[in-house]
């Protein structure tokens, strides 16, 4: 009895050796293992733009005139209401004074008729042409006085001289641009976008500039004005304002990059990376999913979109959350069992460690 029981437990001893000498040899392989995250429903955009001044307007004398002098030069910052050109007004203030004669004489007239009309001494009709020949040269001496007054030019509001475009002497026409005046406000940021992107303006969710000088700081913007006519290159402008009272010292004549996020029609779930992804031939795309007993499982999911950074955004098939094998999918078999890859180190640099 005693013999059978030692033959017994040798057996089993054996037995046991022989299944841990298995278990140790059997391969496992390392793979990189990521985590499923909620996918960025927005698609980037991105399109060169240049900074603008807020209002860029031309300053013109509404008269005819020789300039007599300009008060500001170029990048001079200016004050609402401040004089910034003035115009030989000598010729304009002949005009006021014989008109403002003309009006004293034609005033005097008309007040003497319209007494006598009260007394009943003057006709209705001497009464009327009295009257109406009295609005006439109250008019025409109104426009005397303005037009002598239109040879100041003052600054519309605060603002930068961008541009002086002439100096005294030089005799100008009504209208024609004297200075170029730029808003002191926030300056704009102009770009400039394509057909295809214009017709999904609807779908833009946001914007950003990024400028060199702020080493890929992202700016929020916001929009102003899209252009609903095209320009001769087909392409559409649009106006972004840049935040109030911002620190960036962005100035007029800047280039920078807008970055439009589009908000994407398909309602996406999950994002990985498109490493992740194969097929057998069919047509089909599969992941492997990672289990807790360390094996692999395949899956089929369905791919909406393919992205330029290297993503994938799945539809179906994959909940967030899943680990999943992100690279040398195409070796790997249904059951295999496999290891994550460790982290590399914090201090290792290109991640070769």
């Amino acid at each position: 009895m005693k013999h059978k029981l030692v033959i017994a437990m040798t057996a089993a001893t054996l037995f046991l050796v022989g299944c841990g000498q298995r278990q140790h040899t059997e391969q496992v392989t390392l793979v990189r293992i990521d985590t499923v995250k909620t996918a960025n429903t927005c698609d980037i955009l991105e399109f060169p733009a240049r900074v603008q001044a807020a209002g860029e307007v031309h300053l013109a004398f509404k008269i005819p005139g020789t300039l007599q002098r300009i008060y500001v030069d170029d990048g001079a910052f200016v004050r609402q209401g401040e004089l910034v050109a003035e115009m030989d007004p000598r010729d304009y203030e002949l005009q006021l004074q014989a008109v403002e004669a003309e009006y004293l004489s034609i005033k005097a007239e008309a007040e003497r008729v319209m007494a006598l009309y009260d007394q009943n001494v003057a006709t209705a009709d001497a009464y009327d042409k009295a009257r109406y020949g009295l609005q006439q040269i109250t008019a025409k001496y109104e426009n005397a006085r303005n037009q002598l007054a239109d040879t100041k030019l003052y600054a519309p509001f605060d603002g930068y001289v961008k541009r002086r475009r002439f100096d005294p002497p030089t005799v100008v026409a009504a209208g024609m641009p004297v200075i170029t005046f730029l808003s002191g406000k926030n300056p704009e940021v102009e770009l400039f976008i394509p057909a295809s992107t214009y017709i999904r303006r609807r779908e833009i969710a946001s914007f950003a500039a990024v400028f060199d000088f702020l080493q890929g700081q992202k700016i929020p913007l916001r929009l102003l004005h899209v252009d609903p006519s095209a320009n001769a290159n087909q392409l559409y402008a649009v106006r972004l304002a840049l935040p109030v009272n911002t620190e960036i010292a962005a100035t007029p004549g800047m280039n920078a990059t807008v970055e439009v996020a589009m908000r994407q029609e398909t309602e996406a779930s999950v994002e990985i990376p498109a490493s992740a992804l194969f097929s057998n031939g069919d047509k089909t795309s599969y992941v492997w999913i990672y289990r807790q007993d360390g094996t692999i499982a395949r899956r089929r999911v369905e791919v909406v979109r393919l992205h330029t950074d290297g993503t994938a955004t799945i539809a179906d098939g994959l909940n967030e959350g899943e680990r999943i094998v992100v690279a040398g999918v195409h070796k790997l078999t249904e059951g295999q069992r496999v290891a994550p890859l460790p982290a590399p180190s914090k201090t290792n640099e290109g991640g070769l460690l």
